[in-house]
């Protein structure tokens, strides 16, 4: 039977490559996208849905009439709306609770309405800034790394996992998400919902949009081609603070194989990133962009940290790749040549996004 899958941020990065990706994959299912096309850049999108004949509704998950379909619910919800930037509500809260956290809601209350299965990305955010801040960290000459002993359970050279303690604050966006998380398990305990919940680390890849608090590497790759300055923020304008990157294609092998495995993987939290094998520093960003563009830009160094910066994030992923075999592929390296191949492809288009 055709499947039904409803790809909630379908028009956002994420939304978009995934949808896309499935449908090559399964191109007997229906598949629709729904945004409110508030991130700049989305609209791009929408063209590249349409010619793969992928329905788009222009909606908002903080009204829950927008969800109606009428006589075609989904079989599938593929959660991937949010407001992801880490920034947002440090000066008005009302949009990332509203967007993030009742919305999960509304979203929730259509599954147990259409017995739909749930697919949540969720976040990284989740984990508590004080308890990563108290991680024993090592400098080095281009990046600051984690020590392979740490005396916090479900911390190690290998990243965080799991297991790693949740108390704590985290940033509004981290607390919703895990709020969302806590009601999602809430409603398949109560309601028989199967559901699978993705905390994802950094995700890149063409058609990203990047900004400063999200989608940094995109960002990076832009401003060197654009000739745009940036700037090293905290930690003495070093530019040595860490992250994982996850290649979106990885990230949609990942997805696939859950689809096809949804009853046996009901349940599961899985932590979702590139890893300590394909981490990079700002600085190490800068130098891989210097060389795929052959430019030089102006990096101003900004000493303090802004509101819920971290000196290093990995994401210890191995929880789902023993339960599934899937293991990231895509290097950072070939992720940024890859990035830059397509700004290049679509500078016309791309420039207002990123000048």
């Amino acid at each position: 039977m055709a499947e039904h899958m409803v790809v909630l941020g379908g028009a956002g990065f994420i939304g978009s490559s995934l949808a896309l990706g499935i449908r090559e994959a399964h191109a007997g299912w229906r598949i629709t996208c729904f945004d409110n096309l508030r991130r700049r850049g989305s609209e791009l999108n929408l063209p590249r849905l349409k010619a793969k004949d992928i329905n788009f509704i222009h909606g908002d998950i903080r009204f829950p009439s927008d969800l109606d379909l009428g006589t075609t619910p989904p079989n599938i919800i593929l959660d991937c709306s949010a407001e992801p930037s880490v920034l947002a509500g440090v000066s008005s809260p009302q949009y990332v609770l509203q967007t993030n956290l009742i919305a999960t809601t509304h979203i929730l209350e259509w599954a147990r309405q259409t017995n739909a299965r749930l697919m949540f990305l969720s976040t990284s955010r989740v984990y508590p800034i004080a308890a990563i801040h108290s991680l024993k960290t090592v400098e080095q000459s281009t990046r600051f790394m984690w020590d392979s002993r740490q005396e916090l359970p479900g911390a190690s050279g290998a990243g965080i996992s799991e297991e790693f303690p949740l108390e704590g604050y985290r940033t509004l966006y981290g607390a919703t998400k895990l709020a969302s998380e806590l009601l999602i398990a809430e409603y398949r305990h109560a309601y028989g919902l199967q559901v699978i919940i993705n905390r994802c680390g950094v995700v890149a890849g063409p058609w990203q949009m990047g900004k400063v608090d999200q989608g940094v590497f995109v960002l990076w790759m832009a401003a060197h081609y654009f000739q745009k300055k940036l700037s090293y923020i905290g930690y003495g304008g070093s530019g040595k603070q860490l992250r994982d990157l996850l290649h979106v294609h990885d990230l949609l092998q990942l997805v696939l194989y859950q689809l096809d495995h949804f009853a046996e993987l009901d349940g599961a939290t899985f932590n979702v990133g590139g890893g300590a094998d394909f981490a990079l520093s700002l600085l190490e960003t800068t130098q891989l962009c210097e060389q795929i563009t052959g430019r030089r830009i102006t990096i101003e160094k900004v000493a303090k940290e802004r509101p819920g910066d971290v000196p290093v994030f990995i994401t210890d992923s191995t929880r789902v790749i023993r339960r599934t075999g899937w293991k990231p592929a895509i290097s950072p390296a070939a992720a940024l040549q890859q990035i830059h191949q397509w700004i290049v492809e679509h500078e016309n288009i791309l420039r207002p996004v990123f000048t």
